[in-house]
C-alpha cells in the first residue's frame, strides 16, 4: 500500500507512541543509506512512515545527515506530505522554551551541505521563495491550537552548521537581523522536499533561548533534552492530529514544483541519472530507461 504521510522525528522525538502495526522498511537509494529504517504503520487510521532523523540512539550529527537519502526514501514510499519536528533555540523573548513555532521562512548559515538531487547531467531550478507548504502550515497550526499547545505561526528559522551552539556574537547578530529561531537541520529537508514535490512543514520545538539571553548564556545538552522530553508529548499530539486530517487536495506549488524547473532537454539527460531520479522526475522525462 502506498504511504502518503511521512514524519521526521528530531532530537527528543525518536518515536510515535500511538503508531500501530509497525514494520521496519529498509529503502535503498542511489544516494546511500538513510538515517535508518523507515518505520511504517497506522496512526489514527492513516498509513504513515516515520524516520528518526539522527538514527537509533541519536548517533548522526546534523552535518553528517544524508538528507538526500532520507527524502528520496520518503518519495519512493509514495509520501506526499512530510511533518518534520525539530529542536530549536529561540531568538526572541516572546518565543519561550516549551513553545512551538511553525516557521514559514529559512535563512541558510550552513557550509556546503548537499541540498539538491540535481546535477550529473540534469539541471533544474525550483522556486523556493515560500519554502513551507502553505496548506500544510495552516492545517498544522489549526491542529496545534486545538490541542492547547502554545504555538506561534510564522517566522524565520536560521539553519546553522553546528554541531557547536552559537557564540554570543552570532546569536546577537541573528537577533539584529530579525531572525526568530535557530536550528541545525531543517533547511536541507525543505529544499529537497520541494524538489521531490512533497509538501513539507517544520514543527519547531523551542528548548532554550540560545546564548543571547542573560539566563541562557550557557546552553547545555541537558537543558535541551529536559525541555524536549516535555515538548515531545505536545509534538506527538499535534502530529497525530495533523495526520488524522490528511490527505487533502494538493493545490499548492509543492505538488508541481518541477513542472517548469527542469532546464535540460530530456534527450540530453544521461541514462544513469534518469534511472536514479526516476521516482522524482519520471513524469517529466518520458520513457524510463532499461536498468
Amino acid at each position: 500500500m502506498t504511504i502518503q504521510i511521512g514524519i521526521i522525528g528530531g532530537s527528543g522525538l525518536y518515536d510515535m507512541a500511538d503508531l500501530r502495526d509497525r514494520q521496519q522498511v529498509h529503502v535503498p537509494t542511489p544516494f546511500g543509506e538513510p538515517s535508518g529504517p523507515f518505520v511504517t504503520g497506522t496512526l489514527l487510521g492513516r498509513r504513515v512512515a516515520f524516520l528518526a532523523r539522527h538514527g537509533a540512539g541519536h548517533r548522526i550529527l546534523p552535518s553528517e545527515l544524508n538528507f538526500r537519502a532520507n527524502i528520496y526514501g520518503f518519495k519512493t514510499l509514495g509520501v506526499e506530505w512530510i511533518l518534520s519536528a525539530s529542536a530549536v533555540g529561540s531568538l526572541k523573548e516572546e518565543y519561550a522554551p516549551l513553545d512551538l513555532l511553525l516557521p514559514d521562512q529559512f535563512f541558510d548559515r550552513t557550509k556546503g551541505r548537499v541540498s539538491t538531487f540535481f546535477g550529473r547531467g540534469l539541471a533544474a531550478h525550483v522556486g523556493f521563495a515560500h519554502p513551507i507548504c502553505p496548506t500544510l502550515h495552516g492545517l498544522v497550526h489549526g491542529v496545534a491550537l486545538e490541542t492547547g499547545a502554545k504555538v506561534h505561526r510564522g517566522g524565520t528559522y536560521v539553519c546553522m552548521e553546528g554541531p557547536q551552539f552559537s557564540t554570543k556574537a552570532e546569536s546577537e547578530l541573528y537577533r539584529s537581523w530579525g531572525m526568530d529561531v535557530i536550528g541545525m537541520t531543517n533547511l536541507q529537508e525543505a529544499k529537497l522536499a520541494r524538489e521531490a514535490e512533497i509538501c513539507y512543514v517544520t514543527i519547531a520545538l523551542i528548548t532554550d533561548y540560545d546564548c543571547w539571553h542573560p539566563e541562557h548564556d550557557s546552553v547545555t545538552v541537558e537543558m535541551v533534552i529536559n525541555n524536549l522530553q516535555q515538548n515531545a508529548k505536545a509534538a506527538q499530539a499535534v502530529i497525530a492530529g495533523a495526520v488524522s486530517r490528511l490527505p487533502v487536495e494538493r493545490t499548492c506549488e509543492c505538488a508541481r514544483a518541477l513542472a517548469t524547473a527542469i532546464i535540460t532537454r530530456p534527450e540530453a539527460v544521461p541514462d544513469q541519472t534518469r534511472q536514479d531520479l526516476w521516482p522524482i522526475v519520471g513524469k517529466y522525462l518520458g520513457p524510463k530507461p532499461q536498468a
